[in-house]
């Protein structure tokens, strides 16, 4: 059984996943209360699953990027579970587990979430033979300029508000827009992106993980 953690913005989820079946899975919008409200939810998952927390044999974790804050809080949590109890670690990008959930299709695909302050974090993907496949590192815009520099039909999914899919949706030629709920981010994805791994052979030192940050000391925007 491999436990999923994502706390990479307001937006906080976690999944049981045994490799064959999502056992349960729990996704809610935290108000800044990552700490408090984290260890009750695991708690409370195991619970509703009929299962108990010594089932776990795997953990996944979301890497971000996202909030400096609720990063720390998950990758704290899951470093100190598998720490306790010798458990393996895999961390997964946080745009790619929103890239993950789409269908892949011979369209670009930018992944987003919020960044704060009116800002996104973004990555841009490929279809390849095994998925969507990364085209280099996250970096920081905005919905408007991320749609200026979209010259072709493109997919643009994940963490967006009511205005900032509007302003994305004025470019209907090239912008396509997944549904919103089709853009939430879903800790079964992860996990089994992290199951993916763990089966493979690949794990990450618990001890050395870290999280995955953006530089954002540009002006506010507008």
């Amino acid at each position: 059984m491999l436990l999923a953690v994502d706390t990479s913005t307001n937006q906080m989820g976690l999944s049981l996943y045994d490799g064959a079946q999502v056992i349960g899975e729990l996704v809610w919008r935290s108000r800044h209360y990552h700490t408090v409200e984290l260890a009750p939810a695991v708690a409370d998952l195991f619970t509703r699953s009929g299962l108990k927390i010594d089932a776990t044999q795997a953990l996944g974790v979301a890497l971000g990027p996202g909030s400096f804050t609720s990063l720390r809080v998950g990758l704290a949590f899951v470093k100190g579970l598998a720490l306790a109890r010798h458990l393996p670690v895999i961390g997964i990008p946080t745009l790619d587990i929103v890239a993950a959930a789409q269908e892949v299709r011979d369209l670009p695909l930018a992944a987003v979430l919020q960044a704060g302050r009116g800002r996104l974090a973004l990555s841009w993907y490929e279809a390849g033979k095994n998925g969507w496949q990364s085209k280099g590192s996250p970096q920081v815009t905005t919905a408007d300029e991320l749609a200026e520099s979209i010259q072709k039909p493109t997919i643009v999914c994940g963490e967006l508000t009511a205005d900032e899919r509007q302003r994305l949706a004025r470019k209907r030629v090239n912008v396509v827009l997944p549904s919103p709920a089709a853009c939430v981010r879903r800790p079964a994805v992860l996990a089994e992106l992290a199951w993916e791994r763990w089966q493979a052979g690949a794990q990450d030192d618990a001890a050395s993980l870290a999280p995955i940050y953006l530089h954002l000391a540009d002006p506010i925007p507008s």
